[in-house]
């Protein structure tokens, strides 16, 4: 089987199926006979992985050019050049009376665009996760926790012991209730530091549909 080995610090083998394919990381001082070996007792596990990931939707990547179209909350949005030759963005239904980017335009910088394109997505994230962790922390009658955004390649959120909770930035992709999903999973770790029926429980309680949503979130890939 084929795969990508990384040498870390590490004590033992960790095995990742993504849009790469499979990625091993193992310790330095192992023997490439000996992870073959171990690759090889998880093969029909790596099989059943790569078929999911086969069937996910990869998520839009940041696009250098400004003639394209973004999603965020379930919405499509267009980048725009304005009278002074500034970016904005506008939704790809509207029709305003300022000019939509056109071939014409073609002194932006690729690299410009890719790092406004993020700068706006980033902004919009940090906003609407803010209101989304209010309102969710009211319905669990907790104190909002400290968020921040995350750039993580495999996970749409995450929960410290610390109880500082990390949202994937790329979540303001999709459309609200599955960001809402993700926001109320999180939190609920705050008081279930696990995914024991107590957890499950507690997500209900404030996400009734979270198994639909958890399902429609699992086809999505963060590329």
């Amino acid at each position: 089987m084929d795969y990508q080995l990384k040498r870390s610090r590490r004590k033992t083998i960790g095995i990742r199926i993504g849009h790469r394919g499979v990625q091993v990381c193992a310790p330095m001082d192992l023997s490439l006979s000996e992870i073959d070996r171990l690759v090889q007792t998880k093969t029909r596990w790596i099989q059943q992985k790569l078929s999911e990931w086969k069937d996910k939707k990869p998520l839009k990547p940041l696009s250098t050019e400004h003639r394209t179209l973004y999603p965020m909350l379930g919405d499509l949005w267009k980048p725009g050049i304005n009278a002074h030759g500034h970016l904005y963005m506008m939704l790809a239904s509207s029709d305003p009376a300022t000019r939509h980017a056109s071939t014409a335009d073609n002194t932006l910088k690729p690299a410009f665009v890719q790092k406004w394109v993020a700068t706006w997505y980033q902004q919009h994230a940090a906003t609407c996760f803010s209101e989304r962790l209010t309102l969710y922390a009211v319905k669990l009658n907790i104190a909002k926790p400290h968020f921040k955004l995350s750039h993580a390649k495999t996970r749409w959120g995450s929960c410290n012991s610390r109880g500082v909770i990390r949202l994937n930035w790329r979540l303001i992709q999709l459309p609200l209730h599955l960001v809402d999903y993700v926001v109320a999973h999180e939190l609920c770790h705050l008081i279930e530091m696990n995914h024991s029926p107590a957890f499950w429980q507690l997500v209900a309680n404030i996400f009734p549909d979270y198994p639909r949503a958890r399902q429609e979130l699992n086809s999505y890939a963060i590329c």
